[in-house]
């Protein structure tokens, strides 16, 4: 959600090579394409909206009444909704620990998934203690039933690992499962889109009034930084690692 749709939209186009289109959600809304296939969605945030401008993930569920009230029942926080939007309902509601997430029943743009071609590499949630967030995830957005195009999540190498079919859709890191949780830690989700170069895209980044936000991080497979527009949306980057003659 963005205070300048217009700005957002020069901005991201820039740095990550976005088109946009408009949806069926209304004037305020668009759709971010790459080579013709969408990857986000972009909104104009209503001025008598006091809310941060900010990338939030946005869960397909079947119902969406049912998911608030698994929401309310689990000691989270409805904050929107849920409310028609043009093809569908959508709720914004904030986990236990504070991390802000949305929830849309129906129409979703059909083969498209994180972590799939163009589209976001993974949604990552950084939390206290992700044992006690994957077990709210799972019990609202239904992670533990595997049914047909549902999702699954497994602790893999000490954090938590969400997976439609074969594509990793997000990661939910924290405290070990015998360290107490750190409450230094700000809960939130964070957004990595894949780029072919990260020196280009945080050139463009700097260029059209954003900043970097981290240091590089590298392993043996990919390279990311996490950046931030010039509104302060924050956002992660990843490219393969540079083949090492």
């Amino acid at each position: 959600m963005a205070r300048d749709l217009a700005a957002a939209q020069h901005f991201y186009a820039g740095v990550l090579g976005w088109e946009f289109r408009a949806s069926g959600l209304g004037d305020g809304f668009s759709v971010a394409l790459l080579e013709d296939r969408a990857v986000a969605g972009i909104g104009a945030l209503a001025e008598r909206l006091d809310m941060p401008v900010a990338w939030t993930p946005y869960f397909a569920v079947a119902d969406a009444d049912s998911t608030a009230a698994r929401i309310r029942e689990r000691g989270a926080t409805m904050a929107v909704g849920p409310l028609a939007f043009g093809t569908g309902r959508a709720g914004l509601a904030a986990d236990p620990d504070g991390a802000v997430f949305g929830f849309w029943q129906g129409y979703v743009v059909p083969d498209w998934s994180v972590g799939r071609g163009s589209a976001p590499a993974w949604l990552e949630l950084h939390t206290r203690d992700a044992r006690e967030a994957s077990i709210f995830y799972g019990e609202v957005l239904g992670w533990a039933g595997g049914g047909v195009g549902g999702c699954v999540a497994s602790y893999e190498h000490d954090h938590v690992v969400v997976r439609q079919g074969h594509d990793t859709v997000a990661r939910i890191s924290g405290a070990a499962a015998d360290e107490a949780p750190d409450p230094e830690i700000r809960p939130r989700w964070n957004v990595l889109f894949p780029v072919p170069d990260l020196e280009a895209a945080i050139e463009a980044t700097t260029g059209l009034g954003g900043e970097a936000v981290t240091p590089v991080g590298t392993s043996k497979a990919s390279r990311w930084i996490t950046l931030a527009d010039p509104a302060g949306a924050r956002f992660t980057v990843v490219a393969p690692q540079d083949a090492i003659p």
